[in-house]
């Protein structure tokens, strides 16, 4: 829940920077879990035609799960003008979204920041650190 509310609410409007898969991933299942519960709330309240909540929170989360896209596209060294690009391809967009979603985060730094998960990634000592050996 954590993930959530630090996308929410430290980076709501926030394009800028990386996103981690964890941030991301974490994110994603949060909330398509409230948007479960509050789409059966709004069935039990209002019945078929309930969708009253939904609305309102579907609306107050598209900017953060946009920018939770674009940054986590940013780790990936990607501009954030795929998510765009992608959702308009339907079916091929989506699966290569998700695709890129998952891909682990660029090694050290990119056009787009720090690696928080590979810190020393560009360092230049010659050691491998992944696997911890001399190249």
């Amino acid at each position: 829940m954590d993930w959530y509310i630090k996308v929410v609410r430290d980076n709501y409007a926030n394009f800028e920077g990386r996103a981690r898969r964890k941030e991301y991933w974490m994110f994603v299942l949060i909330n398509t879990i409230i948007s479960f519960v509050l789409g059966f709330v709004d069935g039990i309240i209002s019945g078929p035609e309930g969708w009253v909540l939904g609305v309102v929170y579907t609306l107050a989360v598209m900017i953060p799960s946009i920018a939770v896209s674009v940054r986590r596209f940013h780790d990936i060294n990607k501009s954030g003008w795929w998510v765009l690009g992608l959702s308009l391809f339907v079916v091929v967009g989506w699966i290569w979204g998700f695709v890129l979603a998952c891909q682990d985060s660029d090694i050290g730094d990119n056009s787009y920041g720090s690696s928080d998960k590979y810190p020393d990634g560009n360092d230049e000592s010659g050691d491998d650190f992944l696997l911890d050996e001399e190249e």
